[in-house]
């Protein structure tokens, strides 16, 4: 299954196809599970001071739209920086998962509305 990025943002968060790489993916039984990387470009907020890429985080996992009946896992891995001068670990502050869940934002949203009805 080839996926290419020109379809992805029709069907994912734009900020992940802006800010992450998919570096890989793979369907598991009823489960279509995408990987994605920060991509290591220095977050402008921290443009000022000297940063260097610092690894990454531990993976998160969140849940997204299903697509043609396979549930969507993203496996996303942010990535640390480091403030070379003050030697202080620093990261971007992304909001793609909603508040006590673990599914995107706009996926949450989609559920809540309907249980509205």
């Amino acid at each position: 299954m080839d996926l290419s990025l020109d379809v992805l943002k029709f069907l994912l968060p734009e900020l992940l196809i802006t800010h992450f790489n998919l570096t890989t993916h793979k369907v598991q039984g009823k489960d279509l599970h995408l990987y994605f990387e920060e991509k290591k470009a220095i977050p402008d907020e921290f443009s000022k001071g000297l940063i260097i890429s610092h690894g990454f985080h531990k993976e998160t996992t969140i849940e997204d739209f299903p697509l043609r009946g396979k549930t969507v896992l993203l496996h996303i891995k942010r990535r640390r920086w480091l403030n070379k001068e003050t030697q202080q670990v620093v990261q971007r502050d992304w909001d793609l998962v909603a508040q006590g869940t673990r599914m995107t934002v706009e996926f949450a949203v989609f559920l809540k509305a309907l249980s509205q009805y």
